[in-house]
């Protein structure tokens, strides 16, 4: 019996509740004006990832009928307002959300294809970059500079990029920003749409602040996060008021930066809100306590929850619709792109250091340009990824139906000096710590210097000099000392000098090489990168395990310097370095060996060609193949057997010509030409997991192609089971492999990125 009186009572108070929330919601119905003398205003509030809530309540507000007049928003309410009053539906907006990684978004996470080689290397090499201007290490002014939450807007509002005054949109639409400098609230309704958005959203530590007609700019939360004084200005006489800001929250709910920071704001709008929700006509504040301003992993939650409590106001809603006289119904946007856009003539604003042949060489363009729009948002991510903006804004302006003028504002970065560490383990070089200073404009405006020390069981250096002027050559040089200690087969002695080591299996081998580079760099077809140059190479080899007999210094098998000329093409469409799922990857490098320092007066003219191709593609969801087909050889003198090619390993950055292979240790096997095949496997089982399976095969001899035997059955072949975890220090990944040949084990493992 008092179980049941338990259930009564809840049900009664259910009921009592949903009658008084009701009550709550007819306040204000009576006095709603008729027909066109009713004007519906819509203000939307600030709230991170809580702000998607908005996207649920405006389909139910297009489920009752209603024509929305204004629409004013802060931050998150002024992306979702602004993109609806742009033309879009609510679906069409679900469906936009639903498709967009916001990590990549808020981190300016770009696609690898928009980084040139030079940033590639560096993004996949470097744990921890830190500005180190004039000495002094800095902590970034936000996490993220917004360019692409920028690009995204830009493009979603292309439809109206002609639209300077937002009174002229399809919905008249405003949005907040706060003056940084005075404190002050600024209304945005006129100017660039998508730079107006952004100023609104640019959340303090997360986002950068807006430069915009000489203020700046950061989130209009921070004065004011509803702005339904400024819809009634208007002549709005009706507002419909969605509310998804943060209640204060408890000691133990302060997690992390951006909810102290939000926690700090709410002391102010909280208070402000108690009058704010008199001026609102339906006020909807969605169910939203459990989610946080960085849930946008749970975007489809958060939009259900304004669906839902929105639902609740559906019979007021309707009687809204009834007061216009007419059930509005919501044209759908027509999303489908045009194909192609010609660009006449391009403006660049703001560019001091950097010239406007790199700029246009990033975005690969020369005007007159027929292009796509996906290529002219890929040129503008690749001057993003250059590191060299802190901002990139950009306008098309309309000659007509089918030429553009496109004109591009950029804000230069003012710090040049950077510092950046990594640390490292694998089998062959062992642990190794590397800090990395690189400095921009050194010489030349468009140049950069990179210096790499390596310190752990190896010592190593990179430095890397290059300027890049874009359409036209540009110039480099590079220098590099590498080294590791490894024991190795006596055979394998055997085979690189005439020794005879019948009374040893194995010797430990010091292994060290210096590569300097002088070269010139242009791109070809825009997509590959053509190296042309001059090279010194210094190649040392000796062991302690054998003593001279004269000396008892150790025995050296190879103590010389290499000069000579090579060209290299590379192409690497990637999508990721260590985990591809999709893109090509092409290396073809050849060298003509023309002087060496020989002391034994042996040296002869040779040459070395060799290349990779490589393709990833993904046959199935989470699955990854990547078929790669790679091959060498040498011509000439075949008496310089330390440039032969080594078989044996597995890893990334290997010196020289050592070639990994499965299943067989590193310095394995050296012939003077190769051929070999490789089939990898990689299910992305879970969060950043990655299980790994593959093959690979080969043959490895003197005068491989001139007998005939790259076409034979492998002579090497090799199998291998392994892991991988993407972490902050790079990839974490081990390898179990096995070769039928030799019928040996071998474990592999790596952590952190390769350098």
């Amino acid at each position: 019996m008092k179980h049941k009186n338990n259930i009564a009572l809840v049900t009664f108070l259910f009921l009592f509740g949903l009658i008084q929330a009701q009550e709550e919601i007819q306040l204000n119905i009576d006095r709603i004006p008729q027909g066109k003398d009713l004007k519906i205003g819509l203000v939307l509030s600030g709230g991170g990832a809580k702000g998607l809530a908005h996207i649920g309540v405006l389909k139910e507000i297009e489920k009752a009928g209603i024509e929305i007049d204004y629409i004013g928003g802060t931050s998150m309410g002024a992306i979702v307002g602004g993109l609806y009053a742009s033309g879009y539906t609510a679906s069409q907006l679900d469906s936009i959300f639903h498709v967009i990684d916001f990590q990549k978004l808020i981190q300016d996470e770009l696609p690898r294809s928009a980084k040139s080689f030079n940033q590639k290397k560096n993004s996949e090499r470097y744990a921890l970059t830190l500005p180190f201007d004039n000495f002094k290490i800095s902590i970034p002014s936000a996490l993220s500079k917004g360019q692409n939450i920028y690009n995204l807007i830009a493009r979603l509002t292309a439809h109206v990029k002609d639209t300077k005054d937002f009174g002229k949109l399809p919905i008249p639409f405003f949005c907040v920003a706060t003056d940084v400098v005075k404190g002050q609230a600024i209304i945005l309704d006129s100017g660039s749409l998508p730079e107006a958005i952004t100023a609104s959203g640019a959340l303090p530590s997360l986002f950068s602040p807006i430069e915009l007609d000489g203020k700046l700019l950061i989130d209009g939360g921070v004065v004011d996060n509803y702005p339904v004084e400024e819809l009634k200005k208007r002549g709005a006489n009706f507002i419909i008021g969605v509310d998804v800001q943060d209640d204060l929250r408890s000691r133990e709910e302060l997690l992390s930066a951006p909810d102290i920071l939000v926690q700090v704001n709410n002391y102010r709008t909280i208070e402000a809100m108690k009058e704010k929700i008199k001026l609102t006509d339906i006020y909807i504040r969605p169910d939203i306590d459990d989610y946080s301003v960085v849930d946008f992993e749970k975007g489809n939650e958060i939009i259900a929850c304004g669906e839902k409590k929105a639902k609740l106001f559906q019979d007021l809603l309707k009687s809204v619709e009834l007061k216009q006289n007419t059930f509005y119904t919501k044209p759908k946007l027509n999303l489908k792109k045009k194909d192609s856009l010609t660009i006449k003539s391009i403006a660049t604003n703001g560019n001091e250091y950097y010239t406007r042949s790199y700029i246009l060489g990033k975005l690969k363009l020369r005007t007159p340009a027929t292009t796509t729009y996906d290529k002219l948002y890929q040129g503008i991510n690749s001057l993003s990824a250059t590191g060299n903006f802190k901002r990139i804004n950009y306008a098309l302006d309309g000659y007509d139906d089918k030429s553009y003028h496109l004109d591009l504002d950029v804000k230069e970065s003012k710090s040049t000096t950077s510092l950046s560490a990594a640390l490292h383990y694998d089998d062959l070089y062992k642990s190794a710590a590397l800090l990395n200073l690189t400095k921009k404009r050194l010489l030349f405006r468009n140049d950069e210097i990179s210096v790499d020390f390596i310190v752990g069981d190896n010592i190593r250096y990179n430095i890397d000099y290059f300027s890049d002027n874009g359409f036209y050559i540009g110039f480099g040089a590079r220098s590099s000392y590498n080294s590791f200690e490894k024991n190795i087969s006596a055979q394998f002695v055997d085979q690189l000098i005439d020794l005879s080591l019948s009374n040893l299996n194995s010797i430990d081998i010091e292994y060290s090489t210096i590569t300097n580079q002088v070269y010139i760099q242009t791109l070809f077809e825009k997509q590959f990168s053509l190296d042309l140059g001059v090279e010194h190479k210094y190649i040392g080899i000796e062991t302690e395990t054998l003593r001279s007999e004269e000396t008892e210094a150790k025995f050296v098998f190879e103590d010389n310097h290499y000069f000579s000329t090579y060209g290299r093409l590379l192409l690497d469409s990637f999508d990721n370095k260590y985990f591809p799922t999709n893109g090509w990857y092409f290396n073809g490098d050849f060298h003509l060996y023309l002087f060496s320092s020989d002391r034994f007066d042996r040296f002869e003219e040779f040459s070395i060609g060799k290349a990779q191709l490589k393709y990833a593609f993904s046959p199935l969801d989470k699955f990854a193949m990547v078929i790669s087909n790679e091959g060498g050889f040498k011509l000439g003198s075949t008496s310089t057997k330390s440039m032969d090619f080594i078989l044996g390993g597995w890893g990334n950055n290997l010196v020289n010509n050592l070639v990994t292979f499965n299943g067989y240790d590193y310095v394995d096997s050296i012939g003077d030409a190769y051929v070999k095949t490789s089939i990898d496997l990689d299910y992305n089982f879970y969060g950043k997991n990655h299980i790994a399976a593959g093959a690979n095969f080969a043959n490895l001899e003197d005068d491989l192609f001139s007998t005939g035997n790259w076409l034979s059955t492998p002579d090497y072949t090799g199998y291998y089971l392994g892991y991988g975890l993407e972490t902050f220090l790079g990839p974490l990944q081990t390898r179990l492999a096995y070769s039928p040949d030799i019928d040996e084990v071998h474990w592999y493992f790596s952590l952190g990125f390769w350098f």
